[in-house]
C-alpha cells in the first residue's frame, strides 16, 4: 500500500510487520500509477516519476524493461528458503547464471572492451544487449519470434535456475517456453539439491537419490519439487563396522556443493579410483575419460551431480562395504575407520545371519514376482478378450465429445461411418481424397491409404506420431479407420483450395500486394516443415511435399496435409525419404511461388524464366525476390549435403540471415556468371 508519507510498502498479513518499502517519504509522492507496460510508478506533483518497480527487477522481466549492469534477477523463494539462483548482467556486457554468486553455469559469451549501456527485452519475442549509441551487441530470441498471434510474453529465472522466455498460447490457454539459457537442465548446477543426481528419463529430467535406505543408489522418480530432493545424508565412513569400497557410477558427474572444494589431478581411471579408495578424506572421486586424464576428488559431503549418456566421466563414491554394517551409536566422527572393531566369531555369526536374512529376502521377492506375473498374465488376457468384443461393436457416430474439432485425441471410426459421412464417398477433391461432414456439421477430408500390406501396428505408430503435432501451418489430424481391406485418416477441411490453384489458376498483378502474399505463404511453409524435421518428439518427414499439398485457409495462411504419410504408402520402401528430399522439394515450390508457373527447370533455364517476367520489376522489394530465388536453388542442390538446414531456410526467408548466389545448381562456370549478371539486373530494374 501507499501511505501518508509516500512511501510503497508491503506488509506481512499476520503481524503487519514492513517486509519491504520503496524509500521514498517526503519526497513528494501524490499518486501511485501502473502503466500500459506494467510499469509501477509514483508521481510527485509535478507529474515526475520518482520511483519505478522497473528499476527494481525480482525474478521477471516484461516487453520493455531493461535490465542494466549491477542489477540482478533473483529466481523465486522455494519453501521459504531463499533461491540459490541469480542472473546478472556484467559491465563487460556478457549474460551470466549464477548459483550463490560464485559459480557461473551459464554464460552469453559476449565480451566487450566498450561499456554496454543495457539489455532490454522487447514485444517480438527479442532479448538483446545494447552498447554505446545504442546498437545492438548480442541478442537471442524466441522460436515463435514475430508471431503475430502471440500477444502476452516474458522472461523468467525459474526455481530450478534456468532462464525462459515464455509467450502466451491463447488458443489452450497456457505459457509456452520459446527458449530457454540451459538446454540441458541437469546441467544446472546444484540442480537436484544435496546428495541427489539429476537424470532423463521419457518424461524429463528427474532426481535420484545418491542413497537409499539400504545404503544403495535409489532408482529415481519425477522431482515435484526439483531442486529439494530430500534425499537421505551420506553416512559417517568413519561409522563403517567393515571396511569401504568404491560405489561405480557410470556416464555421471558428481561435485561437491560446498567446500572444500574438488581437487584436480591428472589421473587415469583406475588410478583415479584407487586414489580415492587409499585416502581417508576422499569422499567421492569423478574420472572425466575425455582425453584429458583428469580426476577431480571431492573431499566434501555434500554432493551432487548429473547422469547422462552422452557424458563419458565415471564416478566413484565411497561406501560402506556391508551397508547393514553400520554402527547404532553414532562413533566419533573424528576417529579412524578401525576404532570399531568385531571379534572373528562376532564376525562369522554376523555373517551366517546376514545370509539368512538375505536368503529370506530372496524367497519373498521372487513370490511377489511370481504373483504379479500370474496377475499380468490374467488382466492381458482379460483386456484382449474385451479389446476383441468391442471390435465386432460400432463407435457411435454422434457422440458429441469425439465429434468436437478441438477433441484431443484421435477418433477411431468404422467403414460403415466413413462411408455415412462421405455420402458414399460422393464428392471427391483428388485422388483417394474426398470431402465428408461430421454430425456437428463440421467439415473434414478423408484420406484414402491404398497400401494392402501396412499392419495396424505400423499404422498406429504412424498415427501416434502424426496425432501429437499441433502447429499453425499443418492440417490437424481429426480421426481414422483401420479395418482389413480400409485404412483411412480424416483431416480438418480447409475450405479455400489448394497452392496450386492460387499460383496457376488465379491471375497475378505482380504488385508488391500480391507478392508478400505469396513470400508469407513460402514462409509458413518452410516454418510448417521447420516444426516436423526439428521440434517434434522425432522428426518427421513429408516425403511428398508439393504444392498440391499446401492448402490455404480464408487468410491464405498455408497448411501443410498428407505429411509424415510417406511410409504408409505403397511403393513407398523403394524411394528416397529424408529431411534432404524435403528441403530439395522445398526449393522447387519456392521457385514456383516465385515465378507462378508449374513446370520449373533447373539452372540457367531458371534465370530466363525470371528475365521473362517483366511484371516483377514493379515488385519494390526485389531484394526479396532475389533472396527467395537463391535460397531455392540452394536447397536444390544435387548433393545433399549441400542443401542448408530447414533452420536455416527460415530464417532467409524472413530476412535475418543472408544467403550467397550458388553456383552447383548450374551447369557451368560460364552459366554461373550469367546466374550473377541475371540476379543483379533484376535488382537494378527493380530499383
Amino acid at each position: 500500500m501507499l501511505d501518508m508519507d509516500g512511501k510503497l510498502i508491503l506488509t506481512n498479513d499476520l503481524d503487519g510487520l514492513v517486509v519491504w518499502s520503496s524509500n521514498t517519504s517526503n519526497l513528494g509522492i501524490e499518486k501511485a500509477s501502473l502503466l500500459n507496460n506494467g510499469n509501477l510508478v509514483l508521481v510527485d506533483s509535478e507529474g515526475k516519476i520518482v520511483w519505478e518497480s522497473f528499476n527494481s527487477p525480482t525474478s521477471t522481466l516484461v516487453p520493455g524493461q531493461t535490465l542494466c549492469f549491477s542489477q540482478t534477477l533473483r529466481a523465486p523463494l522455494t519453501k521459504s528458503t531463499i533461491s540459490y539462483y541469480s542472473f546478472v548482467i556484467r559491465e563487460s556486457g556478457e549474460l551470466v547464471l549464477l548459483w550463490e554468486h560464485n559459480v557461473t553455469y551459464w554464460r552469453s559469451g559476449l565480451r566487450l572492451s566498450v561499456a554496454v549501456k543495457e539489455a532490454r527485452f522487447d514485444e517480438d519475442g527479442v532479448l538483446g544487449v545494447f552498447g554505446e549509441g545504442n546498437k545492438m551487441v548480442w541478442s537471442t530470441s524466441s522460436k515463435d519470434f514475430r508471431d503475430p498471434s502471440v500477444k502476452l510474453r516474458h522472461l523468467r529465472i525459474d526455481q530450478d535456475g534456468n532462464w525462459r522466455m515464455y509467450s502466451w498460447d491463447n488458443f489452450v490457454q497456457t505459457w509456452r517456453v520459446g527458449w530457454q539459457a540451459v538446454e540441458n537442465q541437469c546441467t544446472v548446477f546444484g540442480a537436484c539439491g544435496l546428495y541427489s543426481v539429476c537424470g532423463f528419463n521419457t518424461s524429463g529430467p528427474v532426481c535420484d537419490c545418491l542413497f537409499s535406505d539400504s545404503n544403495e543408489w535409489a532408482t529415481g522418480a519425477p522431482a515435484t519439487d526439483f531442486g529439494n530432493s530430500g534425499c537421505k545424508k551420506m553416512i559417517d565412513l568413519s561409522n563403517c563396522k567393515m571396511r569401504t569400497s568404491m560405489l561405480v557410477m557410470k556416464q555421471t558427474v558428481l561435485y561437491g556443493l560446498y567446500p572444500p572444494h574438488d581437487v584436480d589431478l591428472m589421473l587415469g581411471q583406475e588410478a583415479c579410483r584407487e586414489n580415492c579408495s587409499n585416502d581417508t578424506t576422499c569422499i567421492a572421486a569423478t574420472s572425466k575419460n575425455d582425453g584429458s586424464g583428469l580426476c577431480t576428488v571431492k573431499r566434501t559431503s555434500f554432493i551432487s551431480g548429473y547422469q547422462t549418456p552422452s557424458v563419458p566421466s565415471t564416478s566413484y563414491l565411497k561406501v560402506c562395504f556391508v551397508p547393514q554394517a553400520v554402527s547404532a551409536r553414532g562413533a566419533n566422527p573424528h576417529g579412524d575407520a578401525g576404532s570399531i572393531s568385531l571379534s572373528p566369531s562376532k564376525l562369522g555369526a554376523e555373517r551366517g545371519s546376514s545370509k539368512k536374512f538375505v536368503g529370506t529376502i530372496v524367497i519373498i521377492i521372487l513370490g511377489t514376482l511370481l504373483v504379479i506375473m500370474i496377475l499380468q498374465m490374467f488382466a492381458f488376457w482379460f483386456l484382449y478378450k474385451r479389446r476383441q468384443i468391442k471390435a465386432g461393436k460400432r463407435i457411435p457416430f454422434g457422440k458429441d465429445d469425439q465429434m468436437n474439432p478441438h477433441y484431443s485425441a484421435l477418433i477411431r471410426l468404422s467403414y460403415e461411418e466413413i462411408q455415412e459421412l462421405t455420402s458414399n464417398f460422393a464428392n471427391q477433391l483428388g485422388p483417394s481424397v474426398f470431402k465428408g461432414q461430421l454430425s456437428n456439421k463440421s467439415l473434414v477430408i478423408a484420406k484414402v491409404i491404398n497400401n494392402p500390406v501396412i499392419s495396424e501396428k505400423e499404422f498406429r505408430v504412424a498415427l501416434s506420431s502424426l496425432g501429437r503435432t499441433h502447429h499453425r501451418n499443418l492440417v490437424s489430424l481429426t480421426g481414422f479407420c483401420f479395418e482389413t481391406k480400409h485404412k483411412i485418416i480424416l483431416f480438418e477441411y480447409i475450405p479455400n483450395g489448394s497452392l496450386d490453384n492460387y499460383l496457376f489458376n488465379v491471375d497475378h498483378d505482380k504488385g508488391s500486394t500480391d507478392w508478400q502474399h505469396r513470400l508469407d505463404i513460402a514462409i509458413g511453409i518452410a516454418r510448417g516443415i521447420a516444426y516436423l524435421h526439428s521440434e517434434c518428439q522425432q522428426c518427421i518427414i513429408h516425403g511428398n511435399l508439393k504444392v498440391e499439398n499446401v492448402l490455404l485457409d480464408e487468410k491464405l495462411l498455408p497448411k501443410l496435409t498428407n505429411f509424415g504419410l510417406f511410409n504408409l504408402m505403397e511403393g513407398a520402401a523403394t524411394s528416397e525419404s529424408s529431411p534432404e528430399k524435403d528441403i530439395y522439394m522445398l526449393g522447387e515450390i519456392l521457385l514456383q511461388i516465385v515465378l507462378c508457373k508449374r513446370n520449373i527447370a533447373v539452372g540457367q533455364q531458371v534465370l530466363e524464366q525470371l528475365n521473362k517476367e517483366k511484371e516483377l520489376y514493379e515488385i519494390e522489394d526485389s531484394r526479396g525476390v532475389e533472396r527467395v530465388v537463391r535460397i531455392a536453388l540452394w536447397c536444390m542442390q544435387s548433393q545433399p549435403f549441400l542443401r542448408p538446414s530447414i533452420g536455416e531456410v527460415v530464417k532467409v526467408l524472413e530476412g535475418t540471415l543472408s544467403v550467397d548466389s550458388p553456383s552447383s545448381v548450374l551447369k557451368s562456370r560460364h552459366e554461373s556468371t550469367m546466374e550473377e549478371e541475371a540476379v543483379e539486373k533484376i535488382e537494378i530494374e527493380a530499383a
